[in-house]
C-alpha cells in the first residue's frame, strides 16, 4: 500500500497541469494592488457606528465583529469566497459584468432559482492532475452555459447579478469560491443530519470546502507552476482530530491522495486529520492513539473561545477544546463514519 500511495503522490504532482487561472470578471483591481476597488462591501453597524467595509468581501473571518476582553475586536463570521464588485452598470444600476470561467473544466451544476443564499449559481469541475476541484459562481442574473459543457479559461458563462438572500441591486457582485469536495456520499450525510436528500446534491455549499482563492490567484501570478497542494503546504493547522480507523482508507484520501502522509500500510488505531481554522483538510496521518469517537488531539492556543475561530465547530479556550455538535457533523462529513445509507425521502425536499 505504501508503494501505491507513493506512486500516486509522485505521479499526481509530477503530472500536474498548470492552473492557468484567470480573473472571473473584467475587474482587475486585485492584481493592481487596489483591493478596495475589487471587493464589494457589506453594510455594517458595530458599536453604534455604521460603515461599509470592503474588507468584508474578502475570504476568511471578516464579518460579525465582536469585542472580546482578551483580544479586542475580532471577526467571528467566516466568508468562504470572494465578493467581487461590478465595473459596469446600466442606467438602472443593474450590473453588466460578464462572468468568466477561472480555468478550463466542465460545468457540473446549474441552479436557476433566485432563492437561497447563492441565488442563481453554477459549478465548474476542474482537474489539474491531483484530484477534482470545483469553482462556484453565485448571485448571477443570467447563466449562459449548461451542465456537461466543456469550458476554457476565460469563457463567458454568466452575467453578474444580485439574486439570493440578503443581496440588493446596490450590492450586486459575483461571489466566487474554489473548493474541494468533502464527501461523495453527501446525500446520505444530509439525510442523516438534516432529513431528506440535498436538493443541490453533491454541489451544496456545505460539501464544497472553499480555499483562499484570492491568495491562490496572487500566488500563481508569482509562480505560474504552483499546485494547490503546494499552496496549501504553507498553511498551519488550527486543530487536529483523531477518528477510529476502519479497514479502508478515508474516502477523501482517495479523491485527494496528497492529503495522506506517513505509512498508511502500517497498522494503527486511528487517523489524525489536520484542519485549518476554516476547515480545510491539510493532512491525514496514521496514528496509534486509541479513540472510540472523533476526538480533538491538538488545538492552537488562543485567549478567546475557539468557537470564534472555527465556525463554531470547537468549544473551549486555550489549549483545551472539544467538538461541538456542529463539529461532530463536520467530521462525519469528511470521514463517512456513522453515516448510514439513507432511505428514499418521503417527500420531495424544497
Amino acid at each position: 500500500m505504501r508503494f501505491i500511495i507513493a506512486i500516486l503522490l509522485t505521479t499526481g504532482i509530477s503530472l500536474a497541469k498548470p492552473l492557468a487561472l484567470v480573473l472571473p470578471t473584467p475587474n482587475t483591481a486585485l492584481f493592481d494592488g487596489k483591493p478596495e476597488d475589487y471587493y464589494m462591501y457589506t453594510n455594517r453597524t458595530f458599536a453604534g457606528v455604521s460603515s461599509k467595509p470592503w474588507t468584508a468581501g474578502q475570504y476568511g473571518f471578516v464579518r460579525n465583529p465582536l469585542k472580546t476582553k482578551s483580544e479586542g475586536v475580532i471577526a467571528t463570521k467566516f466568508h468562504e469566497g470572494l465578493d467581487i464588485k461590478p465595473i459596469k452598470r446600466d442606467r438602472s444600476q443593474n450590473p453588466l459584468d460578464e462572468i468568466r470561467a477561472i480555468a478550463a473544466g466542465k460545468v457540473v451544476y446549474v441552479n436557476n432559482s433566485r432563492a437561497g443564499d447563492y441565488g442563481r449559481y453554477l459549478v465548474i469541475q476542474h482537474d489539474w492532475g491531483y484530484g477534482l476541484f470545483f469553482s462556484l459562481y453565485a448571485h448571477l442574473s443570467q447563466i449562459n452555459c449548461t451542465v456537461d459543457q466543456e469550458v476554457a479559461a476565460g469563457d463567458a458563462i454568466a452575467i453578474m447579478g444580485f439574486t439570493g438572500n440578503g443581496i440588493n441591486r446596490e450590492r450586486s457582485h459575483l461571489h466566487l469560491e474554489l473548493g474541494i469536495m468533502a464527501s461523495d456520499r453527501f446525500d446520505d450525510w444530509h439525510a442523516q443530519f438534516y432529513g431528506g436528500k440535498s436538493p443541490r446534491g453533491l454541489y451544496n455549499g456545505l460539501n464544497l470546502i472553499g480555499l483562499d482563492i484570492a491568495s491562490l490567484l496572487l500566488a500563481e501570478k508569482q509562480n505560474p507552476n504552483i499546485t494547490i497542494p503546494q499552496f496549501l503546504s504553507g498553511a498551519s493547522p488550527y486543530f487536529k482530530v483523531a477518528v477510529p480507523r476502519g479497514p479502508d482508507l478515508l474516502s477523501i484520501t482517495k479523491r485527494y491522495p496528497w492529503l495522506l502522509k506517513g505509512d498508511s500500510s502500517q497498522r494503527s488505531h486511528s487517523w489524525e486529520i489536520s484542519f485549518t481554522d476554516s476547515g480545510i483538510p491539510l493532512s491525514v496521518i496514521p496514528s496509534n492513539r486509541k479513540v472510540a469517537k472523533p476526538t480533538v488531539t491538538f488545538v492552537r492556543t488562543t485567549r478567546s473561545k475557539h468557537e470564534y475561530y472555527t465556525r463554531k465547530r470547537l468549544t473551549g479556550t486555550g489549549r483545551r477544546a472539544s467538538l461541538t455538535a456542529r463539529g461532530q457533523r463536520f467530521i462525519a462529513l469528511f470521514t463517512d463514519q456513522a453515516v448510514k445509507k439513507s432511505p428514499p425521502p418521503l417527500t420531495t425536499p424544497q
